[in-house]
């Protein structure tokens, strides 16, 4: 595994564990299955309603605690400065521990402000390691750190060969702020599996399309938190560490850039 360094010094896996739609004995068989083969970061939300079986496969993993990162987000109902403060000590109890490692705003909306406040005050008592933010785009981003004592460590943003926003990650870089991408894979939107350019790269190296798709982002410094439940994908996905794509092979890849969302969000 590879990691990169926060703005705050602490050190986060490059490729995790994304954790929607992982739910009950099957989601928690896919967490636990993740952890055996090699993952450490493991990706939550309150939205995912899966806390619990994220800390339970965490603590039947058997993997000491610090080797672990875990990341969750809140929203909805706890967006607001009290939201995040009763969120974070119920995920630290689902979690059944005593800290987590990234917490995250994970939508642009609500009370952001008072939301980053608690966060802020969680990490400066140990309950969070790092704070950071989801689904900011680049004006949201720029006009919210004008009012942030602490940067954001992360910002955790769509991201794929269709929108890769690279352009935005160059400006996350130069504030301090890590870009983690979602739906590496576009989450169905297309098939990203089948796009001939892929394919054809993917066979150079004796890959597969999905481990060129994740080994373009890891290229760019780009985090990745790709979903899994099958165990033999799941490796597929970390073997990333060992090959590296020519800068032709990049340069092709870039070509699929449409710069445009497939979820809207922005």
């Amino acid at each position: 595994m590879e990691y990169l360094t926060l703005n705050n010094g602490v050190k986060m896996p490059i490729l995790g564990l994304g954790t929607w739609d992982l739910r009950g004995s099957p989601g928690y068989k896919a967490i636990l299955s993740a952890l055996s083969v090699g993952y450490r970061l493991i990706d939550t939300a309150k939205m995912y309603a899966n806390e619990e079986i994220v800390g339970k496969a965490c603590k039947d993993s058997k993997i000491a605690r610090e080797e672990l990162f875990i990341t969750t987000k809140f929203s909805g109902s706890y967006a607001s400065y009290e939201g995040v403060k009763r969120g974070i000590d119920e995920s630290i109890s689902l979690f059944s521990d005593s800290y987590i490692d990234l917490a995250l705003i994970h939508e642009p909306y609500g009370d952001v402000f008072g939301m980053y406040e608690a966060l802020q005050e969680a990490l400066e008592c140990g309950k969070v390691r790092a704070v950071g933010i989801s689904n900011f785009d680049k004006n949201r981003y720029l006009s919210f750190i004008k009012r942030c004592a602490v940067i954001p460590a992360v910002n955790q943003i769509e991201s794929h060969v269709y929108f890769s926003q690279l352009d935005f990650k160059e400006v996350l870089n130069a504030h301090g702020t890590q870009m983690q991408a979602w739906a590496s894979f576009t989450e169905g939107r297309r098939n990203v599996f089948a796009e001939p350019k892929l394919v054809e790269i993917a066979k150079k190296y004796n890959k597969t399309a999905a481990e060129v798709i994740l080994r373009y982002q890891i290229e760019h410094g780009i985090a990745v938190i790709p979903k899994s439940a099958d165990v033999k994908r799941q490796q597929e996905n970390l073997n990333v560490f060992d090959f590296s794509l020519s800068e032709e092979d990049k340069a092709q890849i870039a070509l699929l850039d449409c710069k445009k969302s497939l979820f809207n969000w922005y």
